[in-house]
C-alpha cells in the first residue's frame, strides 16, 4: 500500500535518520558512469572511466548489478550482450565467471563493488545507483553493498529508482547517505502532454512518495524546474543532483535549478 504524506510530513520526514550528505565535498559535477568516452578506450562503469574522472577530480556516478549470489558487480545493464558480447544475464553469472569477461574492444573487465571502492579509495565522492530485477537476489545484494559502504573511509552515497530498495539500505547503513533517483517514467502520462498538466503539484504527490528518510534527492533533468518549485515551497533543503545532463540546453537547466549536474559527453 502507497501512503501519501502531506506536505508537512514530508518537510518533517525529509532527511531524518539519514547520513548527512557533506555538501562541501559532493556538490561538483559527477561523471555518469564514470568519464566514459567510446572513441578512448573509456567504456562506462570501467575502471579506465573511473580514473579518468578521478584525474579531473570530478564525482563518480555509477550502477550496481547482482551477480547470481548477491555480490555486488559495476554494471549498468541486467544483460551482458551491449558492453561485453556475449548472451546472458549478470544475475545469472557467478563473479569467477564475470572475471573471466572483457569489454567489447578492451582489456577491462567487469568491477566488483570492492575493487572500485578500492580504486576510488576516497579520492573523490561516489554516487552508487542500486538496480535491481526479478532476478536479483535482493537480500544478500542489499546486505554487502551496505556493509562495504557502511566499512567505506570516504564519501558515498547510494541511490535507487526502487522505494524499497532506498528504505532497506536506510535501516541497513544508516549512517550513509540514500536517496531516490527519480525519472520522468515515474510520472503520469500527461505531464508531457499538455501545457499546465502537470507542474510542482505532481511532483510533490511523487516526492512524497519517496521522501522519508532521503539525504538527496537525484532527478532527471528535465523534471528540475518543477522540483525545484516544489522544494522551496515546502522549504526543503535536501541536495539536488541532475541527471543525465548532456546538452548545452540541459547544463543551463542543471546550472540553474540543482545543486550540481551528473553528465556526460562534455567536461564541465
Amino acid at each position: 500500500m502507497i501512503v501519501h504524506l502531506s506536505s508537512a510530513t514530508v518537510r518533517r520526514r525529509a532527511g531524518r535518520g539519514a547520513g548527512v550528505l557533506d555538501r562541501s565535498v559532493f556538490l561538483r559535477p559527477i561523471a555518469h558512469r564514470g568519464l566514459h568516452d567510446k572513441a578512448k578506450g573509456r567504456i562506462e562503469n570501467s575502471a579506465a572511466a573511473f580514473r579518468a574522472a578521478i584525474g579531473k577530480g570530478y564525482g563518480i556516478e555509477c550502477d550496481l548489478q547482482a551477480a547470481c549470489d548477491g555480490t555486488p558487480m559495476v554494471f549498468q545493464d541486467d544483460r551482458l550482450e551491449r558492453l561485453m558480447g556475449v548472451k546472458g544475464r549478470i544475475s545469472r553469472q557467478a563473479p569467477a565467471d564475470l572475471a573471466r569477461l572483457r569489454y567489447k574492444g578492451q582489456d577491462d573487465r567487469i568491477l566488483t563493488f570492492v575493487e572500485l571502492l578500492d580504486l576510488v579509495a576516497a579520492q573523490v565522492p561516489l554516487l552508487v545507483e542500486v538496480k535491481t530485477n526479478s532476478a536479483t537476489p535482493l537480500e544478500p545484494f542489499l546486505d554487502r553493498i551496505a556493509r562495504h559502504a557502511r566499512a567505506y573511509q570516504g564519501p558515498i552515497g547510494l541511490m535507487s529508482f526502487d522505494r524499497a530498495v532506498v528504505a532497506a539500505l536506510g535501516k541497513l547503513a544508516q549512517t550513509v547517505p540514500r536517496g531516490p533517483v527519480i525519472g520522468s517514467h515515474q510520472l503520469p502520462a500527461r505531464w508531457w502532454a499538455a501545457p499546465g498538466a502537470a507542474g510542482p503539484a505532481t511532483i510533490g504527490r511523487l516526492l512524497s512518495r519517496v521522501l522519508a528518510g532521503s539525504g538527496f534527492l537525484a532527478v532527471e533533468v528535465r523534471m528540475l524546474r518543477a522540483t525545484r518549485t516544489f522544494m522551496r515551497a515546502q522549504a526543503l533543503e535536501l541536495p539536488l543532483f541532475g541527471w543525465t545532463v548532456r546538452t548545452p540546453r540541459e547544463r543551463a537547466a542543471a546550472a540553474r535549478f540543482a545543486d550540481a549536474p551528473i553528465f556526460e559527453r562534455y567536461l564541465p
